[in-house]
């Protein structure tokens, strides 16, 4: 290891962390001050893990890019037969006294997988999308079957636009795209009866405004009552009086967005642009393949889970079970995030220390 890099932390890509992660701390405070001192410890807990994979050798990884894969589909199997139970989802192990949501940890981990493999390909043909893809295929349904449509969606969202990215022909994904239309009507019989539901609201979201669209509907109606300045923390009507139901969760983007204001939400939009900005500068700079490719399928996950989840909450978008990222609150997700963020920290060192090499 290079001592003179030795805890070399990019700030570029930690400033804008810090400000959402203030920004969060700040709700939760505001709403339960239990939600604040449980996402305190995590955040602690998830700094600690930084700072140890922003040291980490990435080639390492790289190497065990099917073993990873492989333990991340051992751990999401275990969680169908071993997980807790909650609110009709089975999506946590509880391990040394913490739950830990396995499809969130293991995001930066498949990420490897996926740049490791793709790295190794002589051509991007057609036999290797399907073989991505029949690949991504137990990843999906495992975490589906949780059910947990969102994180599903996520993977397969980012590892399309990952080889989209990566060079594969575009007639390969419009002929995709042909095949899960004419196959929607099979994948709408697999759906649960909540997540129909959550799609025909989305269709009409007056159709049933007490029942399946008062998610959407408050959450709305929060996002457009913050108005300018919005109303304070601990004043918004819609989050503080619970009308507003996940409010720290999926919909903390509507609470912010309640007690902020549109001020509230241009420092989130501002973070984020700034923080993927740096993250393509990472991209720009790196000249190991393996890097590229990993940096630019983090790039996707932070975009994806931001855009989505602010696209639910006003209302552009059915809702879906995704996290709004070093914002919402909960562990895994903070876990997940920081570990990405790590991983890129240490692709930038090795970027940084290979272009001193080349100079000297």
């Amino acid at each position: 290891m290079n001592r003179k890099g030795l805890w070399y932390i990019d700030w570029g890509l930690m400033l804008p962390v810090l400000v959402l992660v203030c920004l969060s701390l700040a709700t939760l405070f505001s709403l339960n001050f239990d939600y604040f001192r449980s996402q305190l410890i995590f955040l602690i807990i998830s700094i600690l893990v930084f700072l140890f994979f922003s040291q980490a050798n990435y080639k390492i990884f790289q190497l065990y890019g099917a073993p990873i894969y492989f333990a991340s589909l051992f751990f999401l199997g275990l969680v169908l037969i071993l997980g807790i139970e909650s609110r009709g989802s089975v999506r946590w192990l509880e391990i040394l006294g913490f739950r830990i949501q396995f499809s969130e940890v293991f995001k930066p981990f498949l990420a490897i997988s996926l740049s490791s493999y793709l790295v190794s390909l002589k051509k991007y043909s057609f036999k290797s999308l399907f073989t991505v893809m029949l690949l991504l295929l137990p990843v999906a349904f495992l975490i589906f079957l949780q059910p947990d449509l969102g994180d599903a969606l996520i993977f397969v969202s980012v590892t399309i636009l990952t080889l989209m990215f990566f060079g594969f022909p575009w007639k390969f994904f419009l002929a995709g795209i042909v095949s899960v239309a004419l196959a929607f009507p099979v994948f709408w019989h697999f759906l649960h009866d909540y997540q129909k539901q959550r799609i025909l609201t989305y269709l009409n979201p007056g159709q049933d405004p007490l029942g399946s669209s008062y998610n959407a509907i408050q959450s709305i109606i929060a996002v457009g009552s913050g108005m300018i300045i919005g109303k304070g923390f601990g004043q918004g009507t819609q989050s503080v009086l619970n009308f507003l139901p996940e409010r720290h969760t999926d919909f903390i983007f509507a609470t912010i967005s309640e007690n902020l204001g549109f001020v509230g939400t241009l420092v989130i939009l501002s973070a984020f642009l700034f923080l993927l900005y740096r993250i393509y500068i990472i991209y720009r700079n790196s000249t190991d393949m393996f890097c590229k490719v990993f940096t630019a399928t983090c790039f996707f996950i932070i975009l994806m889970q931001f855009f989505i989840n602010t696209a639910m909450n006003i209302g552009i978008l059915p809702i879906v079970g995704v996290t709004l990222p070093f914002v919402s609150y909960g562990g895994s997700s903070l876990l997940s995030n920081f570990i990405i963020l790590g991983l890129l920290t240490a692709v930038e060192k090795f970027a940084r220390d290979d272009k001193v090499l080349e100079i000297g």
